[in-house]
């Protein structure tokens, strides 16, 4: 026999149920996208950090600019400023490929639980269908 792994509130929210299990409620589906949201924001900040931090230190950039830039990237709009200093094109170039990255991965967090509860819905109705 395993041990059972003990359940937190939160992994509880974060795990989708099964397709043998009924569809949760609007209040918990709630709670989930709120999860998702939380770690939408996480993703993104820490990503936005990242981008600052190297126009600080390859750009020689101040707070604000270093900001301008990083949320243009991270957004997808492109460079704010021009950059003059070789590293710096390097670390934005590379930037750019990490900030399509964590876009990839911030829209799944908010996708995964509403595709999930579409795609839930549907089997669920499939079995009722099937039983009557």
């Amino acid at each position: 026999m395993t041990a059972q792994k003990p359940s937190t509130a939160l992994h509880r929210l974060a795990r989708l149920e099964h397709r043998s299990e009924r569809v949760i409620g609007r209040r918990k589906f709630a709670a989930r996208m709120g999860l998702a949201v939380g770690m939408w924001a996480v993703v993104t900040l820490a990503g936005l950090a990242v981008g600052m931090a190297g126009y600080v230190y390859f750009e020689d950039l101040g707070p604000v600019d270093a900001f301008v830039n990083a949320a243009m990237i991270l957004s997808g709009m492109g460079v704010f400023d021009e950059l003059k200093n070789p590293n710096a094109k390097i670390f934005a170039g590379f930037y750019a490929l990490l900030s399509g990255l964590i876009i990839l991965v911030a829209t799944t967090f908010i996708l995964a639980p509403v595709f999930h509860r579409i795609l839930h819905r549907f089997h669920v109705d499939e079995e009722r269908r099937d039983r009557d």
